[in-house]
């Protein structure tokens, strides 16, 4: 069933996050399902602006939409993320998204609310909610890119300010985290002391992480092990989503480690079965190795086996 974020974070709020994960695939699509329902859990599933270019939009949508009749105990929202203006516009029209969000973190702080204002109206006119970004995380990720010298945290008394002014649902913070497989070096971690200062500022106001993926050295040493070649990733610890959901993080964008899951599984495989040409057999490991990180992420999230509470609470309306 699809819900807004909404529903889900008065649910979540102070108690736990919800997972948020981009799919580009049906291999992706399957193994998010599973893996939610496995740990019953109740998820949002990201579309970036890149997944809606590489096929088309069209089918994705098609995926979720089976996703949702295949698998009719799952509850979930449909989320645009990191969209520009028109990008936005364009889901929201589209009747299909529950949720939206618009990033013009790159603009000046009036040019920010001035669009994200347009957003919001244009979404709330069709019950459609709507997450902003203030402050700029570092690194790349798709689209997004901002060199570690331009990535600035969020101000606080600028985030109370900027979510009163536009009217926003939610809003994604840099509190120190970064896009892409490469977050921190040396003993960098996220700043939840900037995190509590934003919640005095926004109490029960909805809070995002963005550049949330744990980046499992596992992962990272299994597929260099087997041809990759990627050294010195370091991602958040995942041990700190809790304590930040203390803090009124309700959602928790993942969106590397499932990548990194994907070539570990592709290239373990055709190493060890060099003369298979057949995509399915490798499709079938790695939906079932994506059910078992998914589970395993929202047992760090603490939105594992929350699923029946929030299934009653939606009929409660």
């Amino acid at each position: 069933m699809i819900v807004t974020t909404k529903k889900l974070f008065e649910a979540a709020y102070g108690k736990y996050a919800i997972g948020a994960y981009n799919i580009n695939n049906l291999e992706q699509t399957m193994g998010l399902f599973r893996g939610n329902l496995d740990s019953q859990a109740p998820f949002i599933i990201q579309i970036s602006k890149g997944a809606r270019a590489y096929t088309h939009k069209k089918m994705l949508e098609a995926l979720i939409r089976a996703a949702d009749e295949v698998f009719p105990e799952a509850i979930f929202a449909v989320h645009l993320d990191h969209g520009d203006e028109e990008t936005c516009y364009d889901c929201i029209n589209s009747g299909f998204y529950s949720s939206v969000m618009i990033d013009a973190s790159h603009e000046p702080f009036e040019t920010n609310i001035a669009i994200t204002r347009r957003v919001v109206e244009a979404a709330h006119a069709k019950g459609i909610v709507v997450e902003a970004e203030l402050g700029q995380l570092g690194g790349v990720e798709e689209h997004v890119s901002v060199s570690e010298a331009n990535a600035k945290l969020t101000d606080p008394d600028q985030a109370a300010e900027f979510v009163e002014r536009t009217g926003v649902d939610s809003l994604a913070v840099a509190i120190g985290t970064s896009h892409g497989a490469y977050k921190f070096s040396g003993t960098q971690s996220i700043r939840l002391d900037v995190l509590e200062e934003i919640q005095k500022r926004l109490p029960g106001f909805p809070l995002v992480m963005h550049g949330s993926s744990s980046v499992p050295q596992e992962e990272v040493e299994r597929i260099n092990a087997a041809g990759g070649n990627i050294k010195g990733a370091k991602g958040v610890d995942a041990n700190l989503f809790l304590p930040a959901a203390k803090l009124g993080v309700t959602k928790v964008n993942i969106d590397t480690d499932g990548r990194l899951v994907w070539t570990r599984v592709h290239r373990e495989y055709f190493l060890q079965h060099p003369e298979n040409f057949d995509l399915r057999p490798p499709g079938k490991v790695f939906m079932a190795e994506y059910a078992k990180f998914i589970a395993e992420k929202n047992q760090k999230l603490g939105s594992a086996n929350q699923l029946p509470y929030v299934r009653e609470l939606l009929k409660g309306g």
